[in-house]
């Protein structure tokens, strides 16, 4: 996922690096969402701002009653090398590279979106999205690989979590004897589950689909990805329906 630090070899300040990273991914935002986002003071924030739509990487929405600011297509910053930067061919080069990393941050209406987390910690990050689910999350889920990669504890701790948002949950896994454990536990934690066997449909990923976002982790692999798109989402829902009939006519 690109850093801040990208940007500031092509010539960016770390701060303007810091909002103009916040303002991709947070789409049109206040001034104090963006500098909260970007952890610097509002009024370093509004001064960084208005720098950038002076070298036409941010865009001030007029039309609001409170002023917000959305970031230009990640193609400016092509320009903005062309216009600013002497010795550009090299950082016009790396900045070429980096653009499919600024595109897939970059928040606009009804643009799918897909995020890349690597490492337990972000996985758990991405993970914890999941308890933003409006209505239920449906998905495949691994006992013994999860358990493995977070502990029992940490697991039971975010069902219990979930549970409290009244947040149900339908789940395929194959009967390791760790998803049995959490199975076993189904109707107090909120899950319908049904349980496949493992010498046939055994998987190493879980998926969670949930509101219009696709959330796949490896915890063996270590990372996960995150899609965004009410169209993928749709067609995933539909998958897993098929894939619970499957399932149903297994377990009677």
């Amino acid at each position: 996922m690109i850093n801040k630090n990208q940007l500031k070899n092509l010539g960016f300040g770390e701060k303007e690096a810091s909002v103009y990273l916040a303002l991709l991914e947070l789409g049109p935002s206040t001034t104090s969402e963006i500098s909260r986002f970007a952890k610097i003071n509002r009024t370093t924030g509004y001064d960084i701002l208005e720098s950038l739509v002076n070298d036409g990487l941010v865009n001030p929405l007029g039309e609001t009653k409170i002023q917000k600011f959305v970031a230009e297509n990640p193609d400016k910053v092509i320009v903005y090398l062309e216009n600013k930067i002497k010795d550009g061919e090299k950082k016009l080069k790396q900045a070429y590279n980096l653009l499919p990393e600024l595109f897939s941050i970059y928040n606009i209406d009804e643009k799918p979106k897909v995020k890349y987390y690597e490492g337990i910690e972000r996985i758990l990050e991405a993970f914890e999205d999941t308890l933003t689910a409006k209505v239920e999350i449906i998905g495949y889920a691994v006992g013994t690989d999860a358990f493995k990669a977070v502990g029992e504890e940490y697991l039971r701790n975010y069902f219990k979590r979930r549970v409290g948002k009244n947040i149900k949950v339908r789940v395929i896994a194959p009967d390791d004897p760790d998803t049995l454990k959490v199975t076993a536990k189904d109707k107090e934690e909120l899950r319908e589950s049904y349980v496949v066997p493992k010498d046939k449909f055994y998987f190493t990923t879980e998926t969670n689909i949930y509101n219009n976002k696709v959330l796949i982790m490896s915890w063996k692999e270590k990372f996960a990805v995150l899609i965004e798109s009410k169209e993928i989402a749709d067609a995933q829902k539909k998958v897993f329906e098929l894939a619970w009939l499957g399932a149903k006519s297994l377990n009677k």
